[in-house]
């Protein structure tokens, strides 16, 4: 692309144009530098300019950006732009420009795909795979950051241990395939009946862990007496009455294996 700074005159490849979805014959007879500002996306618009005033002043010795413009039918489509004055007045201020542009919506389609499998990554690496709650190694790491926000800002932290009571028997009687189905059910229904703000993860075997972070014993058992009488309401095949136990306790400077030990006692 080729810029008249002076009678802001844009004369370009039409690839520039077309590749937004518009024809040819829609191109107006005079572009100016605004009809691409004008369909920068709102996030890039003042990034952009401000890149483009450092190289007219000569702060910067090239323009060189990224943004996103406004295809025709509202679509985004990422772009690389480079650039540079090639023609000054007397009084230093710029008179032409020329510059590139490389479609780079590709990449970043590509960028973005990864990134999104990377979060589905991490996503996978801390969740139990049959319960999909935090699994031990997530919640563990998860009560020790609650414990260090609890030394610092001095709130109660509490924790409730439950195990579904006779799970063995369970698996004895109707069969792994049947236990693994109490399991899913009682981890869905403890989130259900959790705060948003409680932190829950599959412990182990049939062991949950709860963490009600800003939450004293007295509140914790009440939170945990909800979770104990929704489970005894489910409602499971084959005859199944799946009830739990656990201990509620608040922290009191343990260690977090302290911690979790108190309330595996309970």
């Amino acid at each position: 692309w080729y810029w008249n700074y002076k009678t802001n005159e844009v004369v370009f490849n039409p690839l520039k144009v077309t590749s937004l979805g518009y024809s040819p014959d829609e191109i107006p007879g005079k572009v100016d530098y605004q009809f691409f500002t004008d369909r920068l996306h709102p996030d890039d618009h003042e990034r952009v300019m401000n890149h483009m005033i450092d190289h007219l002043k000569g702060v910067s010795p090239v323009y060189e950006t990224e943004y996103r413009i406004q295809t025709k039918d509202g679509k985004w489509r990422w772009y690389l732009d480079i650039g540079k004055v090639t023609q000054r007045d007397e009084e230093g201020k710029p008179e032409f420009l020329a510059g590139i542009v490389f479609d780079t919506t590709e990449r970043h389609d590509l960028l973005d795909q990864i990134e999104e499998k990377n979060k589905m990554l991490q996503k996978l690496a801390i969740t139990d795979g049959l319960t999909q709650l935090l699994n031990h190694k997530a919640i563990f790491e998860k009560l020790e950051e609650e414990i260090k926000r609890k030394i610092r800002y001095d709130y109660p932290l509490s924790i409730l241990m439950l195990d579904i009571d006779h799970f063995k028997k369970i698996n004895d009687t109707h069969g792994h395939q049947q236990g693994d189905r109490v399991l899913s059910k009682v981890a869905e229904t403890i989130n259900k009946t959790s705060r948003e703000v409680d932190q829950i993860g599959r412990y182990g075997g049939e062991e949950f862990l709860v963490i009600f972070p800003n939450t004293n014993v007295k509140q914790a058992h009440n939170a945990a007496e909800r979770i104990r009488k929704q489970v005894e309401k489910i409602q499971f095949s084959e005859g199944i009455k799946v009830t739990i136990s656990g201990g509620v306790v608040e922290y009191n400077a343990e260690n977090v294996l302290e911690f979790v030990e108190k309330g595996d006692k309970q």
